[in-house]
């Protein structure tokens, strides 16, 4: 089993078990994890089979997992499977073949006679034995190349049968914590096909060898065949045992590891940097560092003489069982019961099988640790598709011209309260509709019902052509919803590629147009800041690579916003767009949304900042999931009790304003009159 460190594309996860040695917690991992630190996913229910794991299990499990990594390896290069597979069952007949011309040559060279005449004789098979050697050559080289030919094909099909399954994946099937730990658990077993197949070559080759030289020795005489099994079962035993011991200690190990590592990183983070200096967190975190690398290495002193233990009494046995063998093998070679030239052939055997089954041992635990992960990658694309959004449905009107929510009402997996009760709201194109609220009263859920990212528990989405044409969302093709919508969400994907990628992605399904991605971050107003980038478009925006640039939180958002732009959908969501940016930069922005409305476009506008949304064509305000007001501003504001005013008016008064500035853009189709911004 192959060390993986936290962060990498697998790692086990551990847990206390019976079997597992009770290893300490330090006083650090107490203080700052309140514990071990462990992770959530649903492969930490793998450790109790791997440390349960047995002789029997192994060979009962061990069809299984050969037939799993066939039928992969069928489904994608049938003629490289055949090859491996001849390749293996090519050398088991080898192997074979090479025992029965070791016996030969062996009968030659004791038999009675002159030795040149001895040497003669035993010179065919000499030369078989040679044949076989390079055979053997051979069939490994091609098994080799089919092997390498195959594995990273099977790799690639298992790992985009699972992606492509669960970004298919209902938005609100995400939200069920059952769900998304079986999807996330799936990740860790992309590439165990991969290693199933490396490791079934191994074991397939191995487990023919060792079969050849049984068949082998019972043919030359039927006491040679429980020999081998005697000197092999203690052999098997202790190599089981020591594979489980390893594996206990690699968890323990990864326990530690875990916190370590999550104590160095923050002492390189740009954004811990203050806080390690001036709070000297540096030093608590140094000073914990040391404290839980002295328990690690008191750990593995422990583990290591745990293990020396089981080696010696494995080895003891083993040694013991090979004593009785030879001893039997002597008395049979001393009473005339067996030619001296089948005795060596069997020292022979016996010698290279049960070097053989150590290494059997050891490659069968690490499949059966891979067909759980592989196990697990097949679950999520199974939960995947059973929660899939439909692949087909009714096509939406030629020409939508607006969205409509009647009664809609959405509760999120587990929780107590629905996020919105008996919603109904109207986004029309040309229209800049606001959904105002205090934190948690549903706005956001709104929009995702919006965009079909949801799918309401009751009440209709409406998507609306000319007269009578329309589809409610349940039934509409959802590929085409979403071609229909462009997002800018508070917490937009920073993605770790060049700033050219970060806007074109916006669009991901179109090849890129430079000149479109040009003219949306000029309109985003980042233009300047990209191109004045030491590598330009080219620069990678993360730290931490070459040609790798850090963006400000107000230049992210403004390329957030490019890349908004460069998608150009008929209805825009748009969620806490200005929340980063300096005040100009903010009210161009607003502006700049305003204007997409003129052009057309459907904007919806969800933002606590309220002098924005006194321009809008229509605002409705939640609360606790339910439309409590909607109107302009001009009538919000009408009332007096009301729940909008209440909102504004405390912003206002922030500034000693009885009402918010004018230096926002005024309702479109009427003239922009100059206005003081201090009035």
């Amino acid at each position: 089993m192959t060390q993986t460190e936290p962060g990498s594309s697998k790692s086990a996860a551990p847990q206390e078990t019976s079997s597992a040695p009770a290893a300490g917690i330090s006083d650090a991992e107490q203080e700052l994890y309140g514990g071990r630190l462990r992770y959530t996913q649903s492969f930490v229910q793998h450790e109790g089979p791997l440390t349960r794991l047995g002789f029997g299990h192994m060979a009962a499990a061990l069809p299984r997992m050969v037939g799993m990594v066939l039928r992969a390896g069928w489904e994608t290069d049938r003629r490289a499977l055949a090859g491996v597979v001849a390749a293996q069952l090519g050398q088991g007949v080898t192997a074979g073949w090479g025992l029965v011309a070791v016996n030969s040559v062996l009968t030659r060279l004791f038999a009675d006679g002159p030795t040149a005449e001895k040497l003669r004789e035993a010179l065919p098979s000499l030369v078989v034995l040679a044949v076989a050697a390079v055979a053997t050559a051979v069939l490994t080289a091609w098994s080799t190349a089919m092997s390498g030919r195959l594995e990273p094909q099977v790799e690639r099909a298992v790992s985009a049968r699972y992606y492509r399954a669960v970004t298919h994946v209902e938005v609100e099937a995400t939200e069920r914590p059952e769900v998304q730990r079986i999807l996330e658990a799936g990740r860790f077993g992309t590439d165990s096909a991969r290693n199933m197949l490396r490791l079934s070559v191994g074991v397939g080759g191995v487990v023919i060898g060792m079969a050849a030289a049984a068949v082998v020795l019972a043919s030359l005489h039927w006491t040679l065949l429980p020999m081998l099994l005697a000197i092999a079962f203690p052999k098997g035993w202790g190599a089981v045992r020591s594979a489980r011991r390893e594996y206990i200690s690699r968890l323990t190990w990864v326990d530690h590891r875990r916190a370590i590592a999550s104590l160095l990183a923050y002492l390189t983070r740009p954004h811990a940097a203050a806080e390690i200096r001036v709070h000297a967190a540096g030093s608590k975190l140094l000073a914990s560092y040391e404290e839980m690398s002295r328990q690690t290495e008191a750990e593995q002193r422990r583990l290591a003489r745990a293990q020396a233990g089981t080696d010696l009494v494995a080895g003891g046995f083993a040694g013991l069982a090979s004593l009785a063998c030879y001893e039997l093998l002597w008395w049979l070679l001393e009473s005339g019961g067996l030619p001296l030239a089948v005795g060596g052939t069997a020292v022979i055997a016996i010698r290279t099988s049960t070097a053989r089954l150590t290494s059997l041992v050891q490659q069968v635990n690490r499949l059966y640790e891979e067909l759980l992960f592989l196990t697990d990658t097949e679950d999520a694309i199974k939960v995947a598709g059973e929660n899939a959004i439909p692949a087909s449905g009714r096509p939406l009107p030629a020409s939508v011209q607006e969205v409509r929510t009647e009664g809609v009402s959405f509760t999120y997996p587990g929780a107590d309260s629905p996020s919105l009760q008996d919603v109904s709201v109207r986004v029309a194109r040309g229209k800049v509709t606001a959904l105002v609220g205090a934190n948690g009263s549903g706005k956001t859920t709104l929009t995702k019902v919006l965009a079909g990212l949801l799918v309401p528990s009751d009440g209709d989405v409406w998507w609306s052509g000319g007269p009578g044409e329309r589809v409610e969302l349940r039934e509409a093709d959802r590929a085409q919803v979403f071609d229909a919508v462009g997002l800018l969400t508070q917490d937009f994907p920073r993605w770790e590629m060049t700033a050219a990628a970060n806007v074109a992605i916006g669009a991901g399904d179109r090849p890129r147009d430079m000149d479109r991605v040009r003219m949306a971050a000029r309109d985003a107003d980042v233009l300047d800041v990209v191109e004045k980038l030491p590598h330009g478009w080219k620069s990678i925006v993360f730290k931490g690579y070459e040609r790798g640039v850090q963006l400000s939180g107000g230049q992210w958002q403004k390329l957030g916003s490019a890349r908004f732009r460069y998608r150009m959908a008929p209805f825009l969501l748009v969620d806490e767009p200005t929340s980063a940016l300096d005040p100009h930069s903010e009210i161009a922005a607003f502006r700049g949304l305003w204007d997409l409305a003129d052009e057309g476009h459907a904007v919806v506008l969800v933002t606590h900042r309220l002098a924005a949304t006194m321009r809008a064509d229509h605002i409705y305000v939640l609360d606790r999931g339910r439309v409590v007001e909607e109107g302009t501003h001009d009538e919000l504001m009408a009332h007096e009790d009301g729940v909008y005013r209440g909102m504004f008016d405390a912003q206002a008064a922030q500034y000693g304003l009885a009402a918010a500035t004018r230096a926002l853009p005024d309702p479109r189709n009427e003239p922009t009159p100059d206005h003081d911004p201090t009035s």
